[in-house]
């Protein structure tokens, strides 16, 4: 059974993906504006025109430029950046790869510090350390994250200059031993990762914290500690596994989301990711490129909920009837 659940979350998948690039293709050549525009001057030869257009391909169609499209896709070709005159795919990995780390470090931060809040509030519930972060996180969770950035660079970089406004790295990087430039860099990303993680530990701790104590007031935890079983190994064999599972797709998503690109996050930090690429690119009218950051940021959430639904089902057999029927 668990590969007639495989086959149908890919053939899903594949048809969400085909159906969010087709959505896009057209919606940004509906759009007011032409790309080609943005190369030309007022000055040059009006003929100068059409002949961007013709190399740009926009001179067909829009039926046959989708056509020929999705043609391309199926060999792998996303097109040429307009702006960048390279493969849109070779583009988007330059960006990507910043983002699959920095999203990925953000990720564990979340999964870490959401835990780490969460236990400590359930073993008191409703005490005044629970309320406390529980108010705090409620609090972090509501408010945007451009806020918390800016907020963040205000205090710490602007009035106590402890940490940079931007950038990945010191303009002396170059110069820099491996490790002090790995040292560097990662100082750069204290103010973005915590802009980034803040709300995520939020969601964890928010979801966590509630399975935890309605898992703790069951019936079955009850017997088990009147049948002398220790906190500890209630905790680790009863406890956790069934307040996590519902976490899973929860964790799915958010991941999905910070692969795509945490875009508000690396605009503030003038981080070179995947966020702010597709930015640029739409603001420049990039088609290829737009296409191109949009597929990717699809597929990696696809992948992220596809594997979050494998491995709920490893935790729960009883998942993989459901999701088949």
């Amino acid at each position: 059974m668990i590969y007639k659940l495989l086959f149908k979350r890919i053939i899903s998948s594949i048809i969400i993906l085909f159906l969010l690039i087709t959505f896009l293709f057209f919606l940004i050549r509906i759009a007011p504006g032409d790309p080609s525009q943005k190369f030309l001057s007022p000055n040059l030869n009006p003929k100068l025109a059409q002949q961007v257009r013709e190399s740009f391909h926009l001179d067909s169609p829009i039926t046959t430029q989708y056509v020929n499209f999705i043609k391309n896709l199926f060999k792998g070709d996303l097109g040429i950046s307009y702006d960048y005159r390279m493969p849109v795919s070779t583009v988007v990995w330059e960006y990507l790869k910043f983002t699959l780390i920095f999203a990925l470090i953000s990720f564990i931060l979340q999964i870490l510090f959401s835990f780490l809040l969460a236990f400590v509030s359930v073993k008191k519930i409703n005490g005044a350390l629970d309320r406390i972060i529980s108010g705090s996180t409620l609090v972090i969770y509501a408010t945007p994250a451009f806020v918390v950035g800016v907020f963040l660079i205000y205090i710490f970089s602007i009035q106590l200059n402890f940490f940079p406004t931007s950038g990945l790295e010191s303009l002396d990087a170059s110069s820099m031993s491996f490790f002090s430039r790995i040292g560097d860099y990662l100082y750069h990303l204290v103010l973005p990762l915590i802009t980034l993680s803040l709300g995520g530990i939020a969601v964890f701790y928010k979801y966590l914290r509630d399975n935890l104590e309605e898992v703790y007031n069951k019936q079955y935890i009850l017997n088990l500690r009147a049948n002398g079983f220790s906190e500890k190994e209630i905790l680790k064999k009863h406890v956790i596994p069934n307040a996590i599972s519902p976490l899973i797709s929860i964790a799915g998503i958010e991941l999905g989301v910070l692969f795509s690109g945490a875009l508000i996050t690396e605009v503030i930090f003038g981080l070179p990711g995947m966020g702010r690429l597709t930015i640029n690119s739409i603001l420049s009218r990039d088609y290829p490129l737009v296409i191109g950051c949009s597929f990717a940021a699809g597929l990696l959430i696809i992948i992220t909920n596809f594997i979050a639904d494998i491995v709920k089902a490893k935790v729960d057999k009883r998942l993989i009837k459901g999701i088949l029927n």
